[in-house]
């Protein structure tokens, strides 16, 4: 298979990706180690999945964090879905944990994560146990999903890939409670979200820590799906509309003073009322 696109000719990286494949490149046959080294690649021959620009930047990534800043319906979703099951084959060892706000929404990634491997002929002993909530491949692999409780997800460890969906929404206990599963595994975290007001650990990240992480804006108008009809009746229509389809962080309803003006109202320069100790 020849190495025919822009991306495939830059052997450098090619070599790397092949390089964190690892002694199992061996094995695999010439179209599988090309697939194996771009995800890109095997997403669009074997998954029938043609990611946009954006998505072909994030599958062949291998950034330690990285945060999604998206509109509704822009496919982030889809991608790590997609992303999660190429981990699973073709890197050694590789425990995807996906985590949400609710098991509904955990769910959803995972229902994604089970259509993209119904598309793959795997061999009939490739998988070793199934659920709904839980893939184990044969060769030592896991992709699971949980709910969005800082109790049922303290008990995992080793996580290689840890995939927050709706991370605007999700809790800082479960945040806090998540990351230290990466430490030894020295594993990958990728935050996915639409804004949710300007709270939480999405908006501190995006606000204070970006530089911190590669990340992503994508406003609706970069997604070819959404048509500009849709759009035009959306922002007529929804008071949300910078917040659901341009990343926009907006003021938390139930609140009485905006951020800006809690932030300015504090200083580290007055003494306290009361003194200190």
């Amino acid at each position: 298979m020849p190495l025919s696109s822009s991306w495939r000719s830059n052997k450098e990286e090619l070599a790397r990706l092949k390089a964190a494949v690892g002694r199992y490149a061996e094995k695999m046959s010439p179209a599988e180690r090309e697939y194996a080294a771009d995800p890109v690649l095997w997403a669009e021959e074997v998954l029938g999945y043609h990611p946009d620009s954006w998505q072909a930047d994030l599958l062949r990534s291998r950034s330690k964090k990285i945060i999604l800043n998206c509109s509704r319906q822009s496919g982030k979703s889809t991608t790590c879905a997609a992303l999660g099951l190429h981990e699973s084959i073709y890197r050694r060892p590789s425990f995807g944990l996906v985590i949400a706000p609710t098991q509904d929404q955990s769910s959803e990634l995972m229902m994604k994560f089970d259509e993209f491997r119904g598309a793959v002929e795997l061999p009939s002993d490739y998988l070793s146990t199934d659920t709904k909530l839980a893939v184990k491949f044969a060769n030592g692999n896991r992709f699971v999903a949980r709910p969005g409780s800082e109790k049922s997800a303290r008990s995992f460890s080793a996580v290689t890939l840890l995939l927050e969906d709706e991370a605007s929404r999700v809790l800082d206990d479960l945040y806090n409670t998540v990351r230290p599963m990466l430490a030894v595994s020295n594993g990958r975290h990728i935050l996915m979200s639409t804004p949710f007001g300007k709270r939480g650990h999405f908006f501190r990240i995006w606000s204070e820590e970006r530089d911190l992480w590669e990340w992503y804006e994508i406003p609706a108008e970069k997604c070819p799906r959404i048509s500009p009809e849709f759009l035009a009746e959306e922002k007529r229509t929804n008071p949300w509309f910078e917040q659901e389809y341009h990343c926009v962080f907006m003021e938390t309803v139930d609140s009485v003073f905006t951020f800006d003006q809690v932030t300015g109202a504090m200083s580290d320069k007055i003494e306290p009322l009361f003194g200190v100790g």
